[in-house]
């Protein structure tokens, strides 16, 4: 089932954007690994450990969204791929060019979301 709505331009713009969006989320995570091999190489005063040990956590919760967010990523690029993408994996309903360009990953519509939440 081909999204009728989306034109080959909007489909091409689309795949850029979350290719756009899958390179970004993946050099966050490299630059924070970097960061935290840094971080581990320093000697801190004991009473910095605790700071240390706090940012390493906050920094592992940021790359567990951003690795959510490379799933969700790769998974709109495959519906790209098998032609579904801008259709609602749950209605069959066409999702709305306005939605897309604000969530680029949806893969329902914006009433179909509410009703799972």
């Amino acid at each position: 089932m081909q999204a009728e709505h989306l034109t080959k331009e909007d489909i091409t713009y689309f795949k850029k954007r979350l290719l756009d969006m899958k390179e970004e989320a993946e050099a966050h995570i490299e630059t924070d690994n970097n960061q935290d091999d840094e971080l581990a190489s320093v000697n801190n005063h004991p009473a910095d450990l605790g700071t240390e040990q706090f940012e390493q956590q906050r920094e592992a919760g940021f790359n567990l969204m951003r690795k959510e967010e490379i799933t969700e990523i790769d998974d709109a690029l495959q519906r790209i791929e098998d032609g579904t993408y801008g259709i609602s994996e749950k209605s069959g309903k066409p999702i709305p060019k306005e939605r897309l360009e604000v969530l680029p990953t949806a893969s329902i519509l914006v009433e179909e979301a509410s009703d799972t939440e």
